[in-house]
């Protein structure tokens, strides 16, 4: 094994690196920002809070599913490297030769490792509508608050 061949190695395996710990970042950012914000709209039965999750929860889905792709693709040229394909010359770091053997970022995002972390994260942001809409929350709003409710509650 000459050193060149050794220091490609190690410039993929610090790409993988770096795009594992993107994606564990994303997983992370998703879970606390999706349990604070929607704590949040359910404590004030938030309807609009809980409809605007839904934009950071598909966003968070899509980049983690970006990452996994890209980390497979680089995992692909690691392997073809090693074998010394074609494909992968030395100090190459473009993965685009492998693109078909790894799919599309759809066939990522529904892979287990993504779909079992995003999917109950998106079902909790619509069961939060859900229970916005419904009015099971016991909130009113303060349109229909009377001025002797509001004077009741001030202790007026």
């Amino acid at each position: 094994m000459t050193e060149d061949f050794r220091k490609h190695l190690e410039l993929i395996q610090g790409v993988i690196n770096r795009l594992a710990g993107n994606s564990f970042s994303v997983k992370t950012w998703a879970v606390g920002l999706i349990a604070v914000l929607g704590g949040l709209a359910a404590k004030d039965a938030d309807a609009r809070l809980a409809c605007a999750l839904l934009f950071p929860a598909l966003c968070f889905w899509w980049l983690d599913a970006y990452y996994l792709r890209q980390e497979r693709l680089f995992r692909k040229l690691y392997e073809k490297a090693i074998e010394g394909d074609a494909k992968a010359p030395l100090y190459s770091l473009n993965p685009s030769p492998f693109e078909s053997a790894v799919g599309g970022i759809g066939k990522t995002a529904f892979s287990p490792t993504v779909r079992w972390l995003h999917l109950p994260i998106l079902l909790f942001v619509i069961g939060l509508i859900v229970y916005s809409f419904s009015g099971l929350s016991g909130h009113s709003t303060p349109s229909s608050a009377s001025p002797s409710s509001v004077d009741k509650t001030l202790g007026k």
